[in-house]
């Protein structure tokens, strides 16, 4: 049974209840949700029956009302070999099914109570029953949904619970890097299929409150708070208490919850108890927040936690707290050998970031999944910095290639929905919600015109606080991006310097299509960041024995190095032609591990080490010329 004093950013504390006789051990058992935490819930991650429905003929053949034939881990993909089904085969549907005992104590929650049974992401199409009642319907293979349970089962009921997930071969969807081919190619990547983040159970109060909105305001210094309240009463009120990192008073406020659909409070923070959140000093404030009724009673009642921290555009300027703060900043893709996109352990996604950090880097672009909140959690703690983005790679125009990744409204939606979870995160620095679109300009408006105007419009809609890159790389198609960036794979320094050399003059580096043609938008003064280069291809364990021309099986960017002294190198040329130029506020190298046959990372894929990282280090740590002199400086002798 867990304590009934909730915790905010220390909620690695708080402990599930008992999942009942016989779960055994159970995988991934910490908090999921840290932004918005309750005292009860229950994991339900563990043994579940599963059968996977290669035909999608499941629904016909009774599977709803049967018990299914094998058993799955959850929370790892039935592809994974932490999963015990390890199956990379396509599989049009699978199927899972549990049966649980809601604790009687929930009913100490309130006379009415709902109980939400919460997916922290199931691939691609999931349908969820309880008692052979559907309950939930979700589109998209990255992003949270929840079911309400109520009038089905509540506390002190067994209940069953069965989830079908289809993940079709072909067809247009969001997938970032999995591959559609048989095996693993290229930058693509082994599939995953069905659950593949925790799934969880919690009991509430009918009228509650909803993920907070936490907006941090360093220029007034404090905190504006927004507080979705479900089935508003007269009456009720929302009442907030800040405290400080020392864990000192810092603050309360309350409001009538009656009259908005999202009550507002603004938190001020005495001036000697001011900290700003950055990289170096990772300083967060608890926030706890109640809901009382008519009488003053509390219904309701959730922990989260704040970062008071701003970001800042000036001229080709990127600041964070009203300074310029270069970006060091190394692309994760989040895959491991033995779980695929999913951790293995809280541990494991801490550990990411501390390696990184190791080898100087001060941040990273989550790139191509979207990544489990405990991730951000970590970020938050560690002052890391983060650019979310959503797996979309290479989008295109119906007619090119296929329909892969072609856009669609699932798009949208899903965005909206990572937005919802992850802006008030205080590591998150910017949104990228395109990565690598393929589109010359032409003059007819497509459908990933309009897909990236919504996108970029629902970012800024949800969030005016972050600066939005419309795209990573190659295809900007909104005029007004925020942010300016390319890709440039280039391996000789000198070369590399010649060619992003001109942003001075007001002509970045940029990604043309086939035969030079034009993918962008005119640039117009944004700040500008090379956001991926290097993936210098460097694989000891290889060497001498695989081809260069076979992608399955090994390969990076450009010639092979020969020797690690050649990788150091080459990697701190890249890094300092980058550091040199006082118009750059940032980089984000490829990449921090391996994956699978992408031999480029700063890591081994199970995240051994591959080089001397004190050296990838004390490159990276050399003055960079727009954090010493700010956009105006003069650039260094690298």
């Amino acid at each position: 049974m867990t304590s009934n004093e909730p915790t905010s950013h220390r909620c690695e504390d708080l402990h599930p209840e008992d999942p009942g006789p016989g779960a055994g051990p159970v995988p991934r058992p910490e908090y999921p949700r840290p932004s918005m935490v309750r005292d009860r819930w229950m994991t339900l991650n563990g043994s579940w029956q599963f059968e996977i429905d290669r035909s999608d003929s499941g629904r016909e053949r009774g599977m709803v009302d049967r018990e299914l034939s094998g058993r799955i881990t959850v929370p790892f993909a039935p592809e994974s070999e932490l999963s015990g089904v390890a199956d990379t085969d396509f599989m049009a549907a699978v199927w899972y099914r549990r049966r649980i005992i809601l604790p009687e104590s929930w009913r100490q929650v309130a006379d009415d109570v709902h109980v939400l049974v919460h997916f922290g992401a199931v691939d691609q199409d999931a349908t969820v029953w309880a008692a052979g009642i559907e309950v939930a319907r979700h589109r998209g293979g990255f992003t949270p949904f929840t079911a309400d349970l109520h009038g089905i089962a509540g506390p002190g009921d067994e209940v069953t619970l069965v989830v079908r997930a289809r993940d079709p071969r072909s067809g247009a969807q969001a997938r970032g890097k999995q591959s559609t081919e048989y095996g693993n190619d290229g930058c693509y990547y082994t599939r995953t299929t069905g659950i593949w983040q925790s799934v969880w159970a919690e009991p509430v109060p009918a009228t509650r409150m909803g993920r907070p909105i936490v907006i941090p305001d360093v220029a007034a210094g404090g905190f504006r708070v927004r507080v979705p309240v479900t089935a508003n009463r007269p009456g009720w009120s929302v009442r907030a208490t800040l405290s400080d990192p020392d864990g000192r008073p810092a603050g309360e406020a309350g409001v009538r919850a009656d009259l908005d659909r999202e009550p507002a409070l603004w938190l001020p923070i005495p001036a000697g108890q001011v900290r700003l959140w950055g990289p170096g000093h990772p300083d967060l404030y608890d926030l706890d927040l109640r809901l009382f009724d008519e009488h003053g009673a509390p219904v309701d009642r959730v922990a989260s936690y704040a970062g008071l921290r701003s970001v800042t555009l000036r001229d080709r300027s990127v600041l964070i707290n009203g300074e310029p703060v270069f970006q060091r900043l190394v692309l994760d893709q989040g895959y491991w050998p033995q779980s695929l996109m999913t951790a293995p352990t809280d541990e494991d996604l801490r550990g990411d970031i501390e390696l990184s950090m190791a080898a100087g880097f001060n941040g990273a672009r989550l790139h191509q999944k979207v990544f489990e909140e405990r991730f951000l959690f970590h970020a938050d703690r560690l002052g890391y910095l983060v650019w979310a983005e959503f797996p979309d790679w290479g989008a295109h125009t119906a007619g090119r290639a296929g329909d892969h990744q072609h856009p669609t409204p699932s798009f949208i939606t899903q965005w909206a929905e990572e937005l919802e979870r992850d802006r008030s995160h205080p590591s998150i620095v910017g949104w990228c919600p395109l990565n690598e679109t393929f589109q010359d300009l032409t003059d007819h408006l497509t459908v990933l015109d309009d897909v990236t105007r919504a996108m970029v419009s629902t970012a800024r809609l949800a969030d005016g606080t972050r600066p939005v890159l419309d795209a990573s790389g190659y295809s900007h198609r909104d005029p007004g991006t925020d942010i300016w960036d390319a890709h440039n794979y280039e391996q000789d320094p000198a070369r590399f310097a010649e060619q992003v050399g001109g942003l001075a003059e007001g002509r970045p580096f940029a990604n043309r299509g086939p035969e030079g043609s034009q993918w962008s938008a005119g640039y117009a003064g944004q700040p500008y960041f090379i956001s991926e280069f290097g993936g210098i291809w460097w694989d000891p364990q290889a060497a001498g024995q695989v081809g260069g021309d076979d992608l399955r099986q090994s390969w990076g960017y450009g010639d092979r190095v020969a020797s690690e002294e050649e990788f150091q190198d080459r990697f701190a040329g890249l890094t300092g032609v980058l550091r040199s130029d006082p118009q750059m506020f940032g980089y984000c190298y490829t990449q921090l591990t391996d994956v699978f046959q992408e031999r480029n990372g700063i890591y081994r894929f199970d995240r051994s080490a591959k080089l001397d990282v004190d050296r990838v280090r004390a490159a990276q740590q050399r003055p960079a010329a727009y954090e010493a002199h700010g956009a105006d400086g003069a650039a260094e002798d690298d």
